[in-house]
């Protein structure tokens, strides 16, 4: 539960506009339909996302705890790239999704570890996403750790949180490069236009950083690494169209364009992975070979 007080500067605003800014982590959407189930009161009381603000409003709000989802396990086969007690590293395929949630609760990859672990995943983080301390999107290939344990889900979850775990990245972007190699360094937030895309020309929103180095130009695209230092929402996808080289096969940040193979996904793969194992304390690194459908535009 949450409690805000409407200043001066603040009054006139709609009812959702304001949560918007209050609580940036989360988006318009969820907002307007807390306000509708009545979990959002102003004053006491239920009203309208459409309600204007006044000077003095105090605003409460309640966010239910999300529904658990009991995920089953599913024979899906595994690339594993390393395994131990404490954690697995998994070369993750493109267009299988990490965890379960509203609208896609099977064949993900929680359901496909919850069989290989034969259950010893449950309760690892929470039961939505069992062992997960980080995301790859459906369309994204390449390294995920999963932790196996308590002790290596928190382990790992410091390191994320605290930067220090090493994400190379592999993509196909599009354009030639004046620069072979360059560093951005933007906020990213969710996008005034369309709230189902991240933006790098917000207001307000998260630092990200990411580094770029060119491996080789092709007439109309080139095979990029990328370092990213933060971990944003669609970080990579969203910098790539802001410098104008969109990843290939992006629909949502980039524009459709003709290749001489059909491009199922946006072309960006997980390369490498590297982070301070939890019971060793030495620093290990993961690679994943670049997938078929990259190695073959770039043949052609």
């Amino acid at each position: 539960m949450s409690s805000h007080v409407v200043s001066a500067e603040s009054a006139g605003q709609r009812l959702d506009q304001f949560l918007r800014r209050e609580l940036p982590g989360h988006s318009r959407a969820f907002l307007q339909k807390l306000i509708e189930q009545g979990d959002a009161r102003v004053n006491g009381r239920a009203t309208k996302a459409s309600y204007r603000v006044r000077a003095g409003d105090k605003i409460v709000v309640e966010i239910p705890p999300p529904r658990p989802l009991e995920a089953q396990a599913e024979d899906i086969p595994l690339d594993v790239l390393f395994e131990d007690d404490d954690l697995i590293v998994v070369n993750k395929p493109a267009g299988l999704v990490v965890h379960p949630a509203t609208g896609n609760q099977e064949h993900t990859l929680v359901n496909a570890l919850l069989h290989h672990c034969r259950g010893g995943l449950a309760g690892i983080g929470g039961v939505e996403r069992p062992g997960i301390v980080h995301r790859l999107d459906k369309g994204t290939s390449g390294c995920i750790v999963v932790a196996k344990t308590d002790f290596g889900h928190q382990a790992l979850v410091a390191q994320f949180k605290s930067r220090g775990v090493k994400k190379i990245y592999r993509a196909v972007c599009w354009g030639r490069f004046e620069r072979t190699s360059g560093h951005i360094e933007t906020v990213i937030g969710r996008s005034e236009r369309d709230r189902k895309k991240m933006s790098a020309r917000v207001v307000r929103g998260r630092n990200a950083v990411t580094d770029y180095r060119v491996l080789k130009q092709f007439a109309d695209f080139a095979l990029v690494e990328l370092h990213i230092h933060t971990g944003r929402t669609h970080q990579i996808r969203v910098h790539m169209a802001h410098i104008g080289h969109p990843i290939v096969g992006d629909g949502t940040y980039g524009r459709a364009r003709q290749t001489n193979i059909s491009i199922a996904r946006p072309l960006l793969h997980a390369y490498k992975l590297g982070f301070t194992h939890p019971r060793s304390q030495q620093f290990v690194e993961f690679t994943a070979p670049v997938p078929e459908d990259m190695v073959r535009l770039c043949e052609t």
